[in-house]
């Protein structure tokens, strides 16, 4: 029963910590005006897919099931934030997704149009938390989450 509860609280925790990475990534687009890129959109994917696999943690029985999920969500959300974090430091070449494609543009209307809907580069770290990019923060918060789940399904195949 103990076992069972610590696990509720960890599908709880997570669940709370996935809400707060998406509304804060929200926050930060949309009321402080920091654009974010391709790669930034696409690692918010794993925490809604999180909060999904730790609803259903949560109420059903078979846990370990959504553990696995929740271990696996976590190594692709640091595949993700990782790969970011590379382009940022340089360590990786960016993809062409990420970098601003050559416009044709004729008019000045367009022109300024336009300048309002460029994406930032992958590379350029738009927003920092005390000197980490959200990419930083997001490698440590996936790698830390994803590393807790394996102890956990590590202990409840051994009981």
């Amino acid at each position: 029963m103990n076992t069972i509860l610590s696990l509720k609280n960890f599908f709880l925790a997570v669940a709370f910590v996935s809400i707060f990475t998406l509304v804060s990534a929200v926050y930060i687009e949309f009321i402080l005006g920091a654009k974010p890129c391709k790669l930034c959109v696409y690692q918010r994917f794993p925490y809604i897919i999180a909060i999904f696999i730790c609803y259903f943690g949560y109420t059903n029985l078979k846990q370990n099931l959504w553990l696995y999920l929740l271990s696996t969500t976590f190594l692709i959300s640091l595949m993700l934030s990782g790969y970011h974090f590379g382009i940022e430091n340089n360590f990786f070449p960016e993809f062409s997704g990420c970098s601003a494609s050559n416009l044709n543009i004729t008019n000045k209307e367009d022109l300024l149009k336009s300048l309002n809907e460029i994406i930032p580069n992958c590379k350029d770290v738009t927003f920092k938390i005390l000197g980490f990019s959200l990419a930083t923060i997001n490698v440590l918060i996936s790698g830390l989450i994803m590393i807790i789940s394996m102890v956990i399904l590590k202990y409840e195949k051994n009981r």
